[in-house]
């Protein structure tokens, strides 16, 4: 059966996907590392997996825990590069798709980024994560899956 794999250790929207796929058939899997442990209790259809803190750990298990109809949300674009041909669909929490024709410009921006560091360079963060990103979120996230057979009773 199909599910939501969301990259949780920093992931802004996972309180919205829990939300909208309450009282649906929609499994929910948050794969965070320890050192975001929490005690909050989740709904029935939601399961929270801890890893090890060393780096990429999230990643390695998300890598394989993914099954060909799954939805992934991920910020991590090294991470969407490795599920494009394994995952249903790769999803960043601002709402795009990642696919084969703009991965590439994104590792791309992403290394001349930190080469241009590594030089001294001083670079932008992200912009800020507004409540008109989580709204653009939800609705594109709920197109998906209302669009989606992947999600409907058989």
């Amino acid at each position: 059966m199909a599910q939501i794999i969301i990259d949780g250790d920093a992931c802004p929207v996972t309180n919205s996907v829990i939300e909208l796929t309450k009282g649906t058939s929609i499994f929910v899997t948050v794969v965070r590392s320890f050192s975001h442990f929490s005690t909050t209790i989740q709904p029935d259809h939601v399961n929270i997996i801890y890893v090890d803190d060393g780096p990429d750990a999230v990643d390695y298990k998300i890598v394989k825990l993914v099954q060909p109809n799954d939805i992934v949300i991920t910020q991590d674009y090294g991470l969407a590069s490795l599920l494009l041909n394994k995952a249903k669909l790769v999803m960043h929490h601002k709402g795009f798709i990642y696919n084969q024709h703009n991965i590439n410009t994104l590792l791309e921006q992403r290394h001349a980024s930190a080469q241009f560091r590594k030089s001294g360079g001083r670079t932008k963060g992200p912009s800020a994560f507004t409540s008109e990103d989580v709204a653009l979120f939800e609705q594109r996230f709920l197109s998906i899956i209302n669009e989606s057979s992947l999600f409907t009773e058989e």
